[in-house]
């Protein structure tokens, strides 16, 4: 292990290559997340707060994953990340897939939901989540953010794709 904090371990592995020469792998352990694509009749849900690694706010779909010390099941996780972050309940979970963030240096994957039947109220957001902002957005709209760059955030790019199949 090279570092370690409660949100992820980072090590350093010594690898053999194919053609048996020797080498190093970095790899970030994190826990699996649950995203969520909150859909309205013609768009979705989404939400805004600054994301302090590339200095900047940007648009992205309602996901998390369980404190420290905490787990249970991904479907779960879902509908507390969208209550949590835009007071939203569902009536309806449907799982759409699982995919990895990063596997290239990171060993954390996400599990994909579409949530409809949607209710309104209100957020209930972490301390780290207090800038947060979420409203609806229309499926022209989202694809002129993609477009602008006011949607930036490669998991929610992937979970509107797995959507979109």
């Amino acid at each position: 292990m090279v570092y370690q904090n409660p949100w992820m371990t980072v090590r350093e592995d010594e690898v053999r290559r194919p053609d048996g020469s020797a080498g190093i792998y970095g790899v970030v352990e994190k826990p699996d997340f649950a995203l969520v694509l909150p859909r309205s009749p013609d768009g979705f849900w989404m939400v805004e707060q600054f994301r302090y690694p590339v200095g900047r706010r940007a648009w992205e779909f309602p996901q998390g994953g369980w404190g420290q010390g905490v787990g249970g099941d991904q479907a779960t996780l879902a509908r507390q990340e969208l209550a949590e972050e835009t007071g939203l309940r569902a009536g309806s979970m449907r799982h759409l897939g699982h995919l990895f963030e990063a596997y290239g240096y990171s060993t954390q994957g996400f599990d994909v939901y579409l949530a409809t039947d949607l209710e309104e109220g209100a957020p209930d957001r972490e301390a780290t989540e207090q800038d947060m902002v979420h409203r609806s957005f229309s499926d022209i709209e989202i694809t002129a953010m993609i477009r602008s760059g006011q949607i930036v955030d490669a998991p929610s790019l992937a979970a509107l794709t797995l959507f979109r199949l």
